[in-house]
């Protein structure tokens, strides 16, 4: 399931883009069988809590989320999955998703159930997800569509959903670059009050719900101040006309779009434990309390310097073909510019160019210590993006930055997975590092959705949070810490890397994309 998800997101030239783009179609077809809905009692044990709601819950802190900003790190899973489930359940007025990835695996399906239950309630459910990367049948996404207070818009339309084969070609060869634009962005919102943003899509893997493999991800709640800002970036996507109303891009209507029991299905799914665990339906109803004593312990962080920043649909102008930068690519710049003392990096892809070679050797140059995690040809999902970093690994060393690449069989993965899914399982699942962060000098930490790679600087929409607190720093690097350590990740250096401890097929196949053209940064 990882490769097929990741073929389109690392396309390096027309010929790349053609071959990765027939060979995702094959395992796409390959990969498009119906899913089943098991028989169970229809949500007998399901029940709302109705004497609560969101602004209940924040009513103390109303005053405080006009002038600041409330932080919290949402570092594993099934935590930051409790909190979006919650939220859903809760809100009142609205809620808005931006989204790469929105799949209908079980996660996806449980997702949109809660969506669909508020919107029952009379709340305005927006959705917005790129179209490369939809994985999920028209006329269930018409279906989902067709409630009275839910919308859903795709991002850039014209090279998947709607189209055929002849299409998509076309649409690469004739307008190469607008093909790649994507919306890489990653925003929950709720009442304009209460956001989500980080490295997670809606799928299982995003949330230590796949059995066989998971990511190692970091998203991070906001409450209140920043909010508004996030709020300004969605509906500066929302009304673009990149952005398309579904029901604008496909001709089919569906076919049971009046029909009053059509998401009975949905509801029925969601509602079985062998699908979504009572113990994890009780980490939901008990999250109030869990919100209490986090912010009674000072986990959650108010603080004045918080800044949200997004690139704007589209990008850029498109001056400088396939480059130009963006909002985010400026701020993360600066960043690194100005760091004092240290820079401690997390990202998945690790593809350089001359110009982010040229800023760490600089950084290194004045004493700044850099260190960076990246995956290892054992733990990626992304073969291509591997390519391109083990051409200039070597060179990025030799810049003075220190490389660790996440082992597929960290020992960390075992503390950090949902309990309850080893507890179902024996062998546990493979982990794949996901997340998208950055600590400068000890104190400003940066959670988005910024991969270092050509894509994210210069093509994908992307957004990211800056935090100016030590606290907060303190925290994420803690995890950081753990995840350098030789049980979770490998040192590479000029004398080792751990390429050999895969089987020769995967190294083959690595070397295979060599051959493709690649992009420059």
């Amino acid at each position: 399931m990882q490769n097929n998800k990741s073929y389109f997101q690392y396309l390096k030239g027309k010929q790349n883009i053609l071959f990765l783009f027939f060979i995702s179609l094959v395992l796409a077809s390959c990969n498009n069988q119906p899913k089943t809905t098991p028989e169970t009692d229809f949500c007998a044990s399901i029940h709302r809590d109705e004497s609560t709601s969101l602004t209940k819950e924040l009513a103390t802190l109303t005053e405080q989320m006009e002038t600041q900003t409330g932080v919290y790190v949402l570092e594993d899973g099934s935590g930051s999955m409790v909190a979006r489930a919650w939220l859903s359940e809760y809100a009142e007025e609205t809620i808005d998703i931006q989204y790469f990835i929105f799949s209908m695996d079980n996660v996806g399906l449980i997702a949109c159930d809660y969506l669909i239950r508020a919107a029952d309630r009379g709340v305005k459910v927006r959705i917005l997800v790129d179209d490369i990367m939809v994985d999920a049948d028209i006329q269930d996404i018409l279906t989902f569509a067709s409630h009275k207070n839910i919308t859903v818009k795709i991002y850039n339309p014209g090279v998947n959903l709607g189209k055929n084969l002849f299409n998509k070609i076309e649409k690469f060869t004739t307008d190469f670059r607008s093909a790649n634009q994507r919306m890489h962005n990653k925003t929950f919102i709720v009442d304009g009050k209460v956001a989500i943003t980080g490295g997670r899509n809606i799928a299982d893997e995003y949330f230590d719900y796949d059995h066989e493999y998971n990511f190692r991800d970091r998203d991070i709640l906001l409450l209140g101040k920043v909010s508004q800002t996030m709020n300004t970036s969605f509906e500066q996507f929302w009304t673009n006309a990149l952005s398309k109303d579904v029901t604008t891009i496909i001709d089919d209507l569906p076919t049971n779009a009046t029909a009053e029991n059509r998401f009975d299905n949905l509801h029925e799914y969601a509602c079985n434990p062998e699908n979504f665990w009572p113990q994890v339906r009780d980490r939901i109803a008990n999250l109030p309390n869990t919100f209490k004593t986090i912010n009674a312990s000072g986990n959650l962080v108010w603080l004045d310097d918080v800044q949200f920043i997004s690139d704007i649909p589209g990008k850029n102008d498109g001056e400088n073909g396939l480059g130009g930068g963006g909002l985010s690519t400026t701020a993360l710049i600066e960043l690194v510019k100005n760091a004092k003392s240290s820079i401690e990096i997390q990202s998945p892809y690790l593809i350089t160019g001359s110009l982010s070679q040229r800023l760490f050797k600089e950084a290194t140059a004045r004493g700044v210590k850099v260190r960076i995690l990246t995956n290892s040809l054992a733990s990626t999902d992304n073969l291509e993006a591997f390519s391109s970093y083990q051409s200039n690994r070597e060179t990025l060393l030799k810049t003075g930055v220190r490389i660790f690449e996440f082992r597929p069989d960290a020992e960390e993965r075992i503390s950090i997975m949902t309990g309850e899914l080893q507890a179902t399982l024996d062998d546990k699942p493979i982990f794949g590092l996901h997340a998208k962060s950055m600590v400068i000098d000890n104190k400003i930490t940066v959670v988005g959705t910024f991969n270092l790679d050509p894509r994210s600087a210069n093509l994908n929409t992307e957004c990211v949070v800056i935090v100016n607190s030590p606290q907060i720093s303190e925290g994420v690097l803690k995890g950081m810490e753990i995840e350098f350590k030789p049980q979770n990740s490998w040192e590479t250096t000029l004398e080792y890397n751990p390429d050999a401890e895969v089987d020769n097929y995967k190294r083959i196949k690595t070397w295979t994309r060599k051959i493709l053209p690649k992009a420059i940064l």
